[in-house]
């Protein structure tokens, strides 16, 4: 049996170069659509405050922060808060400070996987301008479960990765230019669709109900060790059960596409580095005093010894410093900039 119901969840992943189309589609987007809109845009855990009432000048849907428990309600607009991960669960706005997931919280992942868990075929992802890949699991539960995806164009977006890489890791997306995704969606939220009457997915139910939990521990099933770590904990990261995704869970519940791990990677060397950096630094200083003493004490092979020490310290810091200027730049674009801008009145 399947009963006929309205596509009501509308999730949308933004990062960087993403304020703009999303203030693009919700300026599109009509006062009595008929589904709630849930949006993550990657933002510091200490900015973002500003987010919601930028959007909420965007257009005529009241835009707000999500509060916990208050009821999905349609032609509204919950904005992920500052830290928190935004779930959608039984009908209800959940938030959450589980573990980072692609390195970042809120993510666009457990939105749209939650939303697909218990929206089914009623749900649609959409992902707009962005660096990494987050969203791109989340996208593919949506078109798993039923749902639609709308990604916009990469080439009408100011980040293409993460559009690239969710069309990638979906099979029938609908793209879109920014301009023209709030006219498509504005179609499919008034169409009805069937809702089969299925039990949800074991593992993915277990997951939501982790992270709502605040312990999402992952049992130790029998799965592969991927042979890295996890940047976050140190823990040992073991190859996620979507192997189509190439994703990792670490044993605490931090999980990582393979794009942010290797953004996680390259940023944990930097720091190493400059950590070395420095360590060799007060190395040369320090030798360099203790060679001077020698001298002053008449002790020339302690001198020499010292001496050695601080020319080796010198030249092995310039060696790394000469490494990091070759390292890969950040590629993420801090989306804290942008509302600054638009606090400044320099945006629209």
């Amino acid at each position: 049996m399947t009963a006929l119901h309205g596509r009501a969840i509308v999730t949308v992943a933004a990062s960087a170069g993403g304020l703009e189309p999303l203030r693009t589609l919700l300026a599109g987007l009509p006062a009595d659509l008929p589904a709630s809109v849930l949006v993550v845009l990657h933002i510091p855990a200490t900015g973002g405050r500003t987010l919601p009432r930028i959007l909420d000048r965007a257009g005529v849907l009241p835009a707000a922060a999500a509060v916990d428990g208050e009821p999905l309600r349609p032609g509204r607009v919950y904005v992920a808060p500052p830290d928190l991960h935004l779930l959608v669960v039984d009908g209800l706005v959940r938030t959450s400070r589980g573990p980072r997931q692609n390195g970042v919280r809120p993510s666009a992942d457990p939105l749209f996987r939650s939303a697909a868990l218990y929206g089914g075929p009623q749900t649609i992802g959409v992902v707009l301008s962005g660096t990494l890949d987050d969203a791109a699991l989340g996208a593919a539960t949506v078109e798993q479960r039923g749902g639609c995806v709308i990604v916009q164009d990469p080439d009408d977006a100011a980040y293409d990765s993460m559009p690239r890489c969710a069309l990638a890791a979906t099979q029938h997306p609908a793209i879109r230019p920014a301009g023209r995704i709030a006219e498509l969606l504005t179609r499919l939220t008034r169409e009805e669709t069937e809702m089969p009457r299925s039990e949800p997915g074991a593992d993915l139910e277990a997951e939501v109900r982790a992270l709502l939990a605040g312990d999402p521990q992952i049992t130790p099933w029998p799965r592969d060790y991927s042979g890295f770590t996890c940047p976050e904990c140190g823990g040992p990261l073991y190859h996620a059960r979507e192997h189509a995704t190439g994703g990792y869970d670490c044993m605490v519940g931090h999980r990582w596409s393979p794009e942010s791990l290797l953004e996680e990677q390259t940023s944990t060397v930097e720091r190493a580095m400059w950590l070395a950096i420095r360590s060799l630094d007060e190395r040369r200083r320090l030798t360099e005093g203790l060679a001077e003493a020698a001298r002053s004490r008449g002790h020339p092979i302690s001198a020499a010894h010292f001496q050695a020490a601080s020319e080796e310290a010198a030249l092995a810091a310039d060696v790394i410093r000469g490494a990091t200027s070759r390292m890969p730049p950040v590629t993420e674009e801090p989306v804290a900039d942008q509302l600054t801008a638009d606090q400044a009145g320099t945006g629209r």
